[in-house]
């Protein structure tokens, strides 16, 4: 039997992740690779018992392959590919019920632990924020009044991010070459998690949704048109189709 390839891992990989999809709605944001793949998944309908020993068999085969020698983008895929393994395997053991620290949860799914800082240091930007916001009394009432002035009526929020975003494309093109097709759609929504989020649709394309639940203020507006879109998540993702799946043909960028 010949080796698994990365090719053929890569396969692999995305299409645990679709079934894992299947246990844990919330794990695929997009998938645009072959509708086989997705129905063998339906068909299979793998347990996560059968995920996380797949799983960890793909990151037996990885680490049996030599490393590329003569190709630095190679070696890169190869590391990212394995952690991205371990980190699906680490998701479908939580959502299996297994717990785990916040610090290691964080460190097996994302590859990165938050700092830790003591009440000292936030303090001192308590403070910072008490000698530059006007008026007496408690600070986040002196905040909350400060940034009234700066919230976005409700029949000018469209204007006001299409403008953002605008300005925000303009800024990135000045860095980043952009496909002449590029192009994303604006949505509100309402009953959602989280302020904003983007959807990428693969060719190109994002649907980027802005919850309006809560008051947006302007910096938000920038915020998000930077962070969702220019040269945030929208950019990014779609650098990765035409860098790494449409030039080099590496399959586990089909889904994110």
């Amino acid at each position: 039997m010949e080796p698994a390839t990365l090719d053929d891992i890569a396969e692999s990989f995305v299409k645990l992740t679709l079934a894992l999809g299947q246990h844990d709605q919330d794990y695929v944001d997009a998938y645009f690779g072959p509708e086989e793949w997705k129905e063998q998944v339906v068909d299979q309908e793998l347990t996560l018992a059968q995920i996380l020993e797949q799983a960890r068999a793909l990151s037996d085969q990885i680490a049996a392959l030599s490393p590329p020698a003569d190709d630095a983008m190679l070696s890169q895929r190869q590391i990212r590919l394995a952690r991205t393994i371990e980190s699906l395997a680490a998701r479908a053991s939580l959502v299996a019920g297994n717990q785990a620290s916040f610090d290691d949860e964080s460190k097996a799914l994302f590859d990165a632990v938050a700092p830790t800082y003591d009440a000292a240091h936030f303090q001192a930007i308590l403070e910072q924020l008490d000698r530059a916001l006007p008026g007496t009394g408690p600070l986040t009432d002196r905040y909350a009044a400060f940034k009234v002035d700066f919230a976005i009526p409700g029949e000018r929020l469209d204007d006001v991010f299409k403008a953002a975003i605008e300005a925000c494309r303009d800024r990135t093109k000045e860095f980043i070459e952009l496909p002449a097709e590029e192009s994303f759609v604006v949505e509100y929504v309402t009953d959602k998690s989280w302020s904003g989020y983007n959807w990428y649709q693969g060719d190109f394309h994002s649907l980027i949704q802005v919850n309006t639940d809560l008051p947006i203020f302007i910096d938000r507006a920038l915020d998000l048109a930077c962070h969702e879109g220019y040269p945030g998540h929208h950019v990014y993702n779609l650098l990765l189709e035409k860098n790494l799946l449409r030039d080099r043909g590496w399959s586990e960028f089909y889904i994110y």
